[in-house]
């Protein structure tokens, strides 16, 4: 059998590489003892370069297309090696075929977290990932600093390295893009190419060309993200008072629609307001940039407090409507859409009832003329 595999060797006189896989760099052609016959045919396809080396030495190169191997056709070779004639083997030498396509949808990422001076948020770490692809540029530089005599290198074998080299250079060049981390995300092709134009000489010395770099996402720190979120939020609200009375008002409507429900609304409309009047002044406070100072303490006998503040709902149009201070009832009144006869509704009453039963309302409808007679 064994002499039976020597002589099937030596017939087949055609050197060529199928890939079926999507990650292979480099595969050396088996051939017994290494021997190739004169007038073997060399098949290289398209996307492939065939190296011979003989005896640890670069013999030829050839490129895509079919090649009879020859003294003309190999004429490096033919200098290191005289050829003899015959079914004899006339050399040994090593045919290694390289993939020259791109190899895509490498991953990388930061090996660490990347500390950026931020205008607003100060020092933050950021991080970063996204994938990257390359070709072989040189295959001798290639075979020589990198494959060595493997059989078959893949993208698995070099990966680690050639993604370490992406993470740390990145870390150099986020800072010095002086980009607010808040519009990192919206930079990320400038980052890549950058990231690219970088990197590129030193995987050249690798005889491997970097063709394209792309940053998928950059990791701000939870904290910031929240800060983020929050400044997000409060613009979206905009006056905090406001949003409170639309609120309050809602709840107080959907209450309406239960048994009971009015009067637990209106205690949450006390409460509400409440709340909203110490917000919108802690959040003015806030976004002015000033400190709240506390209320000196009380000394001695300590005031009564405040009367609590008319708030008043008003049906206009068929549909609740409020509620209103005094100052924006009085210009309702002169406006004629609040008269004797109108619905109105407030913490503490039962149910709705006329303007004019309102004690509260009586000056307001005393400060107004009656309708000129017919």
């Amino acid at each position: 059998m064994a002499l039976w595999d020597k002589l099937k060797a030596e017939l087949i006189d055609i050197i060529q590489w199928l890939d079926d896989t999507n990650d292979t760099l480099l595969y050396r052609f088996p051939r017994y003892n290494n021997e190739i016959k004169y007038n073997a045919k060399l098949l290289v396809r398209e996307g492939q370069a065939a190296v011979f080396i003989n005896e640890g030495q670069l013999a030829d190169l050839f490129g895509p297309g079919t090649h009879t191997l020859t003294t003309q056709n190999l004429p490096i070779l033919a200098t290191l090696k005289g050829w003899k004639y015959g079914f004899e083997s006339p050399f040994k030498a090593e045919v290694y075929f390289v993939s020259t396509r791109q190899f895509t949808n490498l991953k990388w990422g930061t090996p660490g977290p990347c500390t950026m001076r931020d205008p607003e948020f100060g020092a933050v770490r950021v991080t970063a990932f996204g994938i990257y692809a390359i070709k072989i540029k040189d295959p001798v530089v290639f075979i020589r600093e990198i494959a060595g005599t493997d059989g078959e290198f893949t993208t698995e074998e070099i990966q680690d390295n050639l993604k370490g080299k992406i993470g740390m250079r990145i870390k150099e060049v986020m800072p010095e893009l002086k980009i607010p981390v808040i519009d990192l995300e919206s930079k990320v092709y400038t980052l890549g190419e950058m990231l690219k134009e970088r990197i590129a000489p030193s995987f050249e010395g690798f005889g491997i060309a970097l063709t394209e770099v792309q940053v998928q996402d950059v990791g701000l720190p939870e904290e910031v993200e929240r800060a983020i979120d929050k400044a997000g939020a409060m613009r979206a609200i905009g006056n905090m008072q406001t949003f409170t009375q639309y609120e309050t008002a809602n709840a107080i409507k959907d209450a309406a629609n239960n048994p009971g429900g009015l009067a637990a609304a209106g205690v949450g409309m006390g409460m509400g307001f409440g709340m909203g009047g110490q917000m919108a002044g802690a959040m003015g406070g806030m976004f002015a940039g000033q400190p709240q100072q506390a209320s000196p303490p009380a000394s001695g006998t300590a005031p009564p407090p405040l009367p609590p503040q008319l708030q008043l709902f008003v049906a206009l149009n068929g549909q609740q409507s409020g509620p209103f201070d005094l100052s924006a009832l009085q210009q309702l009144v002169q406006s004629g859409q609040l008269t004797r006869e109108t619905l109105v509704w407030k913490q503490g009453m039962a149910s709705w009832a006329s303007a004019a039963t309102v004690a509260e309302l009586t000056d307001l409808f005393g400060s107004v003329p009656p309708p000129i007679p017919q």
